[in-house]
């Protein structure tokens, strides 16, 4: 496991100069009330090149160095222990982790000046800001003790996070391995959800059959807070208040991913809570999921990642026109925007360690990134009618429906990492009439 860490640590040595150096902070734990914590969760991108789950943590990396990853983690505590469980600890970072050198976290201070040598280009990453003043005193001291010393007085600091995002942006094979884990705790998630809706049911009590079924699978945590919004509430893109009972005739809009040893699924589903579709939230379902596989369908290396949204909203809005919802041609209603009532947002993301996970949508010249093999993200067209919304008959009022599925490029095109969970208005009712 371990070799995973130490190939992509390899792959951002390759990037970097051999006069530089990278801080690494992880992340701290933070408290939810009084004496409780919230559960802990480490920096992605110090996960990605660490493998270190532990709070406290920092690491420093240095290209071409015999003591290249080194890492100051939280001691050994007997007591601390018994409360809060086992702790790496200064061995365990060396044996488990592969550290090349380890030191306690309160050592920190102390040993990262003299570590930073004569290495003049300081890569930092550190979220939180929790070392970020304390390297820019390092340095200051440094420099002004440097006198004549060029290659001292120029030392910069610089950001990491354009190079690590770039590499966690095309996923390797262990990181899809945990993906399909994700997705496969999901779609249980979802079922279980599924079947649990019916008039009267309480929102909270489908996202408690979504966590309980996901444990069993092996996820503790979901990578977002569940959506489960009925009715009008599926018009609140990040409903969560879970405070309503379903109505027969209402929809159901279901937005919940399963986190795997970090890594997440973003699976939406909208369906009657009745489990029969009308008429109407057939037309309107059946437009949303035209938009998703027409977009589907164009994904392989190469393709721009603007031609998703521009796909999408091509054919919701051609729907909204069949609907009568919208006037004039198609171009017409492209060019001047007239279905963003109704579409609100973007209609995909990157997806990974993150739900929105990190990497550029446009290169530095301002162009559209060009998908590669190996990129995982969602596609998630929606349409949303509001209570308040007096463009529409009221028959679509309080009707929010949106897909999503979660999208691999393969070398020759793409899989739907999430095409086995209900998405068809057959697959949806026939699994409904359980």
């Amino acid at each position: 496991m371990t070799d995973i860490y130490a190939e992509r640590r390899r792959r951002l040595f390759d990037t970097l100069d051999s006069d530089s150096v990278v801080i690494l902070a992880g992340h701290q734990e933070q408290v939810r009330s009084k004496n409780i914590l919230y559960p802990f969760r480490q920096n992605s991108d110090f996960y990605y090149l660490t493998g270190c789950s532990e709070p406290d943590a920092a690491a420093l990396l240095r290209p071409g160095h015999a003591d290249n990853y080194t890492l100051f983690v939280r001691p050994r505590d007997k007591a601390q222990e018994i409360s809060f469980g086992d702790r790496l600890g200064i061995e365990g970072a060396r044996e488990q982790l592969a550290a090349t050198s380890a030191y306690s976290i309160g050592d920190l201070s102390e040993k990262i000046p003299e570590m930073l040598e004569e290495r003049c280009q300081i890569f930092l990453s550190d979220e939180l800001g929790r070392f970020d003043t304390q390297v820019r005193q390092w340095l200051d001291a440094q420099r002004r003790s440097a006198k004549f010393d060029d290659q001292r007085i120029y030392r910069s600091l610089h950001s990491i996070l354009p190079l690590v995002h770039q590499m966690r942006c095309v996923k390797d094979e262990h990181e899809i391995a945990l993906l399909r884990q994700a997705v496969k705790a999901t779609e249980a998630g979802h079922k279980a959800l599924m079947e649990k809706a019916r008039p009267g049911a309480m929102e909270v009590t489908l996202s408690g059959a979504f966590m309980g079924e996901i444990g069993h699978h092996g996820c503790a945590e979901v990578g977002y807070p569940n959506i489960v919004a009925s009715g009008n509430n599926a018009c609140c893109l990040h409903y969560t208040d879970y405070g309503s009972a379903l109505k027969s005739g209402d929809m159901i809009l279901v937005d919940a991913g399963a986190e795997y040893k970090n890594y997440t699924a973003d699976v939406t589903r909208s369906y009657p809570v009745t489990g029969q579709f009308s008429a109407l939230q057939k037309d309107v379902y059946t437009i949303v999921l035209a938009g998703l596989d027409a977009s589907i369908a164009l994904v392989k290396p190469g393709l721009l990642w603007s031609e998703i949204y521009e796909t999408n909203m091509k054919v919701l809005s051609q729907g909204l026109i069949d609907l009568g919802l919208l006037k004039g041609s198609l171009d017409e209603v492209l060019e001047k925007d007239l279905h963003k009532p109704y579409t609100i947002h973007k209609t995909g993301h990157w997806l990974g360690l993150d739900v929105h996970d990190v990497g550029r949508y446009r290169e530095a010249d301002g162009r559209w990134v060009t998908l590669q093999e190996g990129m995982v993200f969602t596609i998630e067209p929606g349409l949303y009618f509001p209570q308040s919304c007096e463009t529409v008959p009221e028959e679509f009022r309080g009707m929010g429906i949106r897909i999503e599925d979660d999208i691999l490029v393969t070398k020759n095109g793409h899989e739907n990492l999430t095409a086995s969970i209900p998405r068809t208005v057959t697959d949806i009712e026939d699994y409904m009439k359980r």
